[in-house]
């Protein structure tokens, strides 16, 4: 909880004792931490008006865990967070509007080489300079050396990292600060989040940031298979889809599951009917699937403000996925 120390105090306003657990006075409702959140919306704001948006995030972020979830003060810093966050991911061409919808997905399919190693080069390598994340990656390819090869299992587990780096990236977009990410033979990779997303249009721009950054790294190698590189860069570019595509299923704390708390009953129902469309073209049953779990969403309901940027991308990342997939990869 941010830098400061909770600890069973006496309030300086009535004198009562407060427990650590608490974050305001249950006699007099007096903030404990006043003094603080004052200078952190201080800091706040001068960083908006320098234009460090993301780090204002932050600043935002650590004054909302000092509020109470119930007080005023917390709804208005809540909608400020919102707000920060929705301008930064204009600014980067992120969810802004119909027009913009698919402009992630199609920048990681156009130019997935220049996206991931040029623009991104430097971004990537901060992972691998965290021992834990390095030394996972080590054991994830250690583990799976003897069923795939040494070789194979070295591209997935590269495959696998761009894919969690996504996340990472999402997560600085909008201020929030995770984990470098960690490799568990058997479930994969994970990044682990310090604070939970504001709302559920941040929650499914973290979850797509990973799929997003996946087609670029299937991409990859899709291109270097079609440019005669072998048949072991096409499995990679199959596999990744897989993957991929497997984490897009609508459901748990999995990638789809969390794009899905952005999309209303409705458009849950639209998803399904272009999932459906996508399997009836393809027929990789894994989309079928995700249709079926999106049916099963649909029913549970939605939320009342959704956001339609989400639902294109999931789609687009979805067809992109399955028609990977389709790859004839010749031995």
């Amino acid at each position: 909880m941010s830098d400061v120390a909770l600890a069973s105090s006496a309030c300086e306003g009535c004198g009562t004792q407060v427990a650590a657990t608490l974050l305001s006075c249950p006699s007099c409702h007096r903030l404990r931490f006043g003094d603080r959140l004052r200078a952190l919306a201080a800091e706040a704001q001068a960083l908006e008006n320098d234009g460090l948006l993301s780090a204002a995030v932050e600043r935002w972020r650590d004054a909302l865990r000092l509020l109470p979830a119930d007080a005023g003060q917390a709804k208005t810093i809540a909608a400020r967070v919102d707000g920060l966050a929705r301008r930064i991911g204009k600014e980067e061409g992120g969810a802004g509007g119909g027009s913009t919808a698919g402009k992630r997905g199609v920048i990681a399919a156009v130019g997935a080489v220049l996206f991931l190693v040029v623009t991104k080069g430097k971004f990537l390598l901060l992972g691998l300079a965290k021992l834990p994340t390095l030394l996972s990656m080590l054991v994830w390819v250690g583990v799976y050396w003897q069923a795939w090869g040494w070789k194979f299992a070295a591209g997935m587990v590269v495959c696998i990292y761009v894919h969690e780096m996504g996340h990472v990236a999402a997560l600085r977009r909008v201020g929030l600060p995770a984990s470098a990410p960690l490799f568990v033979p058997g479930l994969g990779a994970f990044v682990m989040l310090q604070h939970n997303p504001a709302n559920p249009r941040e929650d499914a721009d973290i979850g797509l940031g990973g799929p997003e950054w996946g087609l670029g790294a299937a991409l990859v190698c899709a291109a270097v298979y079609w440019m005669g590189g072998g048949a072991y860069w096409g499995a990679l570019a199959r596999t990744g889809a897989l993957i991929n595509l497997f984490n897009l299923l609508p459901f748990w704390q999995l990638d789809g599951g969390r794009a899905f708390h952005a999309l209303s009953r409705r458009q849950r129902m639209i998803a399904v009917g272009g999932l459906l469309a996508i399997w009836a073209v393809t027929w990789q049953g894994l989309v079928f699937l995700l249709a079926l779990l999106a049916g099963w969403q649909a029913y549970a309901g939605g939320v009342e403000e959704p956001d339609r940027n989400v639902l294109a991308r999931y789609l687009f990342l979805s067809a992109a996925f399955a028609f990977l997939m389709m790859l004839d990869v010749k031995v």
